[in-house]
Formats: structure tokens, C-alpha cells, sequence
């Protein structure tokens, strides 16, 4: 089967990773260890701890949401420079090629 070439928007991929690193730093200034309610505000002991508890395992969640989101980035990157790194065309924003295989899906 021959290849029937590729249509990419490098701006697109450039944004996309862009908008996650954005949100990866908004994650490092205001962390879900942040809702440190005393016993006191909460008004109630045992609803206290299982907000503590939660807050726990949401910060932990977003810790690992955080790492694929680093590599989604990373490789978002890695396809923008795959592709501005062949030889085809880019018209109107969009690099593409009539033949070939395409370099972002190795």
C-alpha cells in the first residue's frame, strides 16, 4: 500500500503543548495541599478527616495526571521538530506532503 501523504498544523501542536505547560505551572503554584482546612473551619471532626483524606489522594492524582501530561508535551514537541525537519510544504499554516510517510508517527 502506498503512502498517501500528511496534512499537519504545526501551530496546533505547538499551542497544545504550550497550553499544557501552562497548566503544568499553574499545578506548581497552587497545589491541593493548599485546602488545608483546620478541624475547626470544617465544623465537624470526622468531615475533617475525610476531606484531609481526599485532598490526600486528589493531590496524588493530579501528581500522576502532571507526569503524562509532561511526556504529552514532550512529544508534541518531538512531532514539530519531526516534522519542520522534512522537506515538504507548508501553505497556509499547515506543513504537508502528497507522498511519503509521515515523520510524527514513528
Amino acid at each position: 500500500m502506498a503512502a498517501e501523504g500528511f496534512k499537519v498544523d504545526l501551530e496546533a501542536l505547538k499551542t497544545a503543548s504550550s497550553g499544557i505547560t501552562d497548566t503544568l505551572v499553574k499545578l506548581k503554584v497552587k497545589k491541593v495541599s493548599d485546602i488545608d482546612s483546620k478541624k475547626s473551619d470544617v465544623g465537624h471532626s470526622h468531615l475533617a478527616d475525610v476531606l484531609e483524606n481526599f485532598c490526600t489522594r486528589w493531590e496524588i492524582g493530579v501528581e500522576n495526571l502532571a507526569k503524562d501530561a509532561q511526556a504529552i508535551s514532550a512529544r508534541l514537541d518531538a512531532s514539530v521538530k519531526a516534522y519542520q525537519g522534512v522537506e515538504a510544504t507548508i501553505v497556509d499554516g499547515m506543513l504537508g506532503s502528497s507522498s511519503g510517510e509521515d515523520p510524527g508517527a514513528k
